[in-house]
């Protein structure tokens, strides 16, 4: 038995909007806070590489589950790191967080903005991919 997928038309330019400026908001707050803090180099090149890391590790999932969902294969292994990769850069934030010497509202705000940040990094993937497939032509096509 075939299911059937459709896709929406377009995101709204509100939307698109609201996604990049979440994407700017979440990863700029998050490197604004670093930038202010008090804490170590090496503590400060953790945070922002586990940044980097985990805004590339949701934006490669979505794109994981986007191809299988249209059907175009993905190796299990890939899909399985990629479910890896956004786990162990929550994780490593989180143990961070933990043993870091931040006020819990620092910790909090760090926190919030990393998955804001890498939120908004799949919902402004998923808006390109579909702007870019609606603009060659698949607009409103039944995926089988």
């Amino acid at each position: 038995m075939k299911t059937s997928i459709q896709f929406p038309q377009s995101s709204s330019g509100a939307y698109v909007g609201a996604t990049f400026a979440c994407l700017g908001l979440g990863a700029g707050g998050f490197l604004l806070g670093l930038w202010n803090a008090e804490m170590q180099l090496n503590e400060k090149g953790y945070y922002f590489t586990l940044l980097a890391f985990g805004l590339f590790a949701a934006v490669s999932l979505q794109k994981c589950v986007r191809d299988k969902l249209e059907g175009i294969p993905v190796s299990g292994a890939y899909y399985g790191i990629c479910y890896l990769a956004v786990g162990l850069s929550l994780l490593l934030l989180g143990t961070g967080l933990w043993n870091a010497t931040l006020l819990l509202s620092e910790k909090g705000y760090y926190a919030m903005s990393f998955v804001l940040a890498l939120y908004s990094a799949v919902t402004v993937q998923k808006n390109v991919r579909d702007k870019k497939a609606i603009a060659a032509g698949d607009d409103g096509d039944t995926l089988q």
